[in-house]
Order: C-alpha cells, then structure tokens, then sequence
C-alpha cells in the first residue's frame, strides 16, 4: 500500500512471516486528523448490462448524490455498481453471474471516472459471459491491474444497507464479516489472510477425518493455522482499539450513540501479549483438540469463533437489547466513526453509499446526520423514496431521478 496504512511487524524477531499488525498505531497522545481530509470523487459513472440497467451514465461532480425512486427501481443497483469499486463482491456479495442483466448476452461492466487519492483515475471492471464462476476484471488507465486490491491505491468505498439493519441480533458470522470489512479497508492483506487461513483450516479437517492422520503433516498446517490466524486476530484488536480511540475523542452531541466495541471466542485475554506467544498458545490449543475436532468434524478453536460485541456506550447495555431505532442509530454512528477514521488514517475521505438511510429518521436527526455526512468531507451516495426527506442537504447534493432502470436529473 502507498498510504499512511502500510503494514509493520507485530513485533521484533516475529517468528512468523504472516505476522503482521494491520496499522500504523499513532501515538495516544497523537491527535486523528488534524485537517479535512483529501476528497475523493466520482465525476462519471457508467453501466453496461448491470441488474436493471442495459445502459446508464451519470455524469457528476463534487457534491453528494441523492437517488429517488419508487422500491424496485434500480437505486440499489446503481449502489451496487459504485461498491464494485472496491476489492470483493460489492455490497450484496451477489455471485457475479446474478448481476449480468437478464436477457444479456455477455458479462456485465462498471467504469467510473475519480479524482481519487493519486489524482485523476479512469476504472474499469466487470465480466466476460454470464457463467458462474468467471471472474472479475479490472483495468485502470486502460492497463490490467494485477489484482482487484489496486483499487484501494485510488478510492476507498464504504457502505450501510437495510440489510445490515440485523447485525445487532444476527449470527455471530455476520458480525465477523462486518468487522472484517472494516479492517479491510485500512488493510487490504486481510482478506488474503483470512482466505488462506479457511483453506489451511480445511485441510486440517480433511486430515483429521482420515483413519491414520499424518501427524507432521497435521502440524504443518496448524502451523500455517497459527500465523495466519493471530494475525488476523490482532487486526481484528487494532481496529477496534482505533476506533473506540476516535469515539472517546469525538463524542457527538447525543443524536447518535456511540458503540463499546470487544471481541469474544478466541484468546479473549491476548492484550499485551508478544505474537509470537499468542502463535505458540494458539498452537498448542489445536494440538491439544485435534481429537475433540476430529468427533466433531470442523476446528472448533480460531479466529472464526469470534464474535463482536457491541453495546450501547451511553446506556451501557447490550445492543441487541435496544430498541430498533437505537440499533439503526448505533449502527450509523458506528459507520460513520469508522469512515471518518479512514479518512484520517489514509489522509482521503472514503466514499459512503448509504442506502435508504433517511427512511426511519425523524427531521431533525436527518438534518444531523447529513451534517455528520458532509463534515467527513467525502463524497456519499444516498437513496430514498422521496426527495423531501433530503431538503435539509440543500444544494450540498445532486438530485436524480431512478425509475425503470433510468436515470434523469
């Protein structure tokens, strides 16, 4: 990475080479974010055989964009499109087959123009045939990029959804996988370590299920389980001690509460302890299960039994005990924290797609959040069904129309 969020050692003589702490830590007494932010931008947008959309292109400028339309008229897909813009599946995690548009007879393609973190950018991606499996390309200034995780050097995209409105009371892996977007955007060798840590995770299944498992061959593979795994932790703990950093020092004015963040089902006692002891316990733990996994046909012990958890600061209890609105309400705020701490970890303001994001909110705490919005000093993407729940943004934002997968405005 060429940005403030290049990756150290966890610690000296680190025995592991995957070992690595996924920030920069500032220094405590070190203010975030001194000055705005670097805004990042998107000036045009254009679909080809995406959902609902045969065609569409937006041009746009510095300002928010707010989307209005009827439900079904292709808001979110438009959405969708913006979050492939970033490494991953976009923010449906949809297979890449189910967003060619029907009826099409290729792949689908997303291009955008940015005024992004290393200046003026043109990016392209999308696929070839409809075919599940197939991949997806990227180009940027017409060049191949070698891997989707490129994007990250131009832009970063974050996003909140309805369908996110569950994390609070959902399955723990919901909860992972939130959290692990989050360090993947300070940390794009994240996702590279979790994948390879459910492969190694696998292959230890596989082994352990045989009659007469080779036992250098098993420990092999806890070893590769051990670095992978605490250093995945370690960024989990990172994240969250930065952001709960941010929200001690930037507690707003009470419109939306703000989050106690912890994490619980793996070494949940490893603060202040070396990686290289952490690796070592960890390794013993699963030496020390092998036949309690072997009954129960999966690893029972890692960083993918964690589970956040997260409670209302103010109120001091469990969020999954809040009402709904207060769940709405502690989720913005926790997404915003965390764009505002991308914002001053990398020195440019990430991108927000925030869909329906008005639509249980009273005047007044729409006005807040959208000065919230605006005063992380990005670009954000907002959709409703109805433009006059956004008339506190004023001319801070570009208004179009979606109906039909069309676009006017």
């Amino acid at each position: 990475m060429r940005s403030a969020t290049r990756t150290r050692a966890v610690s000296a003589g680190c025995p592991s080479a995957c070992l690595e702490a996924a920030f920069v830590l500032p220094d405590s007494n070190v203010e975030f974010g001194p000055a705005m932010p670097h805004k990042v931008f998107l000036t045009r947008l254009k679909l080809s055989d995406f959902r609902n959309y045969a065609t569409a292109a937006l041009d746009l400028d510095q300002r928010h964009v707010v989307l209005t339309g009827e439900n079904g008229a292709g808001k979110t897909n438009l959405m969708e499109a913006i979050s492939f813009l970033s490494p991953g599946r976009g923010l449906r995690r949809a297979a890449y087959a189910d967003v060619v548009r029907v009826g099409a007879a290729d792949g689908f393609s997303v291009f955008a123009a940015v005024d992004g973190m290393e200046g003026p950018v043109e990016i392209g991606t999308g696929t070839q045939g409809s075919e599940e499996g197939h991949s997806r390309r990227l180009r940027i200034n017409g060049t191949a990029a070698r891997t989707v995780d490129e994007l990250n050097d131009h832009l970063r995209v974050l996003w909140l959804t309805p369908a996110m409105d569950g994390l609070f009371t959902g399955p723990s892996a919901d909860r992972r996988r939130f959290l692990d977007r989050l360090v993947l955007s300070l940390d794009p060798e994240h996702g590279r370590r979790a994948s390879e840590f459910d492969r190694a995770m696998r292959s230890r299944n596989r082994l352990l299920s045989e009659f007469r498992p080779d036992p250098a061959w098993v420990s092999a593979i806890e070893r590769e389980m051990a670095g992978l795994g605490i250093s995945m932790a370690l960024a989990r703990q990172e994240m969250l001690g930065l952001l709960s950093a941010l929200v001690d020092r930037s507690r707003t004015d009470g419109t939306f509460p703000s989050a106690r963040l912890s994490l619980a089902g793996f070494l949940d006692d490893c603060a202040g302890i070396p990686a290289f002891e952490l690796e070592e316990r960890y390794l013993a733990m699963l030496a020390d299960g092998r036949a309690r996994d072997a009954a129960a046909g999966r690893t029972l012990d890692g960083p993918h039994r964690s589970d956040l958890l997260i409670r209302h600061r103010e109120k001091d209890i469990e969020a999954e005990r809040c009402s709904t609105g207060e769940q709405k309400a502690l989720l913005v705020g926790l997404v915003l924290a965390h764009a505002r701490l991308v914002g001053d970890m990398t020195g440019h303001a990430p991108v927000l797609l925030l869909d329906e994001i008005a639509a249980h909110l009273d005047q007044g705490r729409r006005a807040a959040l959208f000065d919230l919005v605006d005063g992380l000093g990005g670009q954000a993407f907002m959709t409703g069904t109805d433009q006059t729940m956004f008339e506190a943004l004023g001319e801070r934002a570009h208004y179009l129309a979606v109906a039909n997968g069309r676009v006017s405005g």
